[in-house]
């Protein structure tokens, strides 16, 4: 059995990197998902001709080199896949109350848009080459 789990979203805010006393790379951002909400039959509900969305918030950390990367080109608002485990942690907070949590460790993030700084190089050079993502 396999713990596997891609996401493709939208991200939420800035990362957030740290660096461990032993020197690992940690970064961390949340990913927004949406999907179509629907009635008790299953239809899509729609409201002025739109659908009307669920979106999900998911916590994604990466470590080193994913980190690195992640820390460097990836901006909020971008759209990126992420394809990682489900990890789950369990702590005692200082009022001795047990809390749970649930992240995403990353494996691989992919890029499916530039960021908006990386668009706006893109809009103002004056070349007609088309440029990949660089990862």
């Amino acid at each position: 059995m396999q713990n596997l789990v891609i996401l493709a979203g939208n991200v939420g805010a800035t990362p957030e990197t740290r660096t461990t006393q032993g020197g690992t790379k940690i970064t961390s951002f949340s990913l927004a998902t949406s999907r179509p909400k629907r009635d008790s039959e299953g239809k899509v509900l729609k409201e002025g001709g739109r659908r009307i969305e669920e979106t999900e918030w998911h916590r994604i950390t990466c470590f080193n080199g994913v980190a690195k990367t992640v820390a460097e080109y990836v901006e909020k608002g971008q759209k990126v896949m992420v394809r990682g485990r489900i990890h789950y942690t369990r702590w005692t907070d200082q009022e001795n109350i047990e809390r749970y949590g649930v992240e995403i460790i990353a494996d691989e993030v992919t890029f499916l848009s530039y960021g908006k700084s990386r668009q706006q190089q893109q809009g103002s050079t004056q070349d007609n080459e088309d440029d990949d993502i660089p990862f």
